[in-house]
């Protein structure tokens, strides 16, 4: 629910929103959000040029990986040993 109010879904308050919105809404909105991803306008940007930088840096024969290029993206754990291996 708070995702759906801070993109201007439903209202301005999670109140306002729950009084706007019906439960099969929100179950829709979910599904919306685990097919497509964040509702998040900027979150969505970021990825789309992220998209772009990554295709330049392949066409230059770069190895990066799409995450490399959004800096403000969930970075999945690594293990210990991963992490010593890039202090060398």
């Amino acid at each position: 629910m708070h995702e759906l109010v801070l993109n201007g879904i439903g209202g301005s308050t999670i109140a306002e929103a729950k009084a706007n919105i019906s439960f099969a809404e929100v179950l829709a909105w979910s599904a919306y959000r685990d097919k497509h991803g964040s509702l998040n306008p900027m979150r969505r940007q970021e990825e789309m040029c992220a998209i772009v930088a990554l295709q330049v840096n392949r066409l230059r024969g770069g190895e990066a990986d799409l995450i490399d290029f959004m800096p403000n993206a969930e970075r999945p754990p690594i293990s210990l040993e991963q992490a010593m291996e890039t202090w060398h």
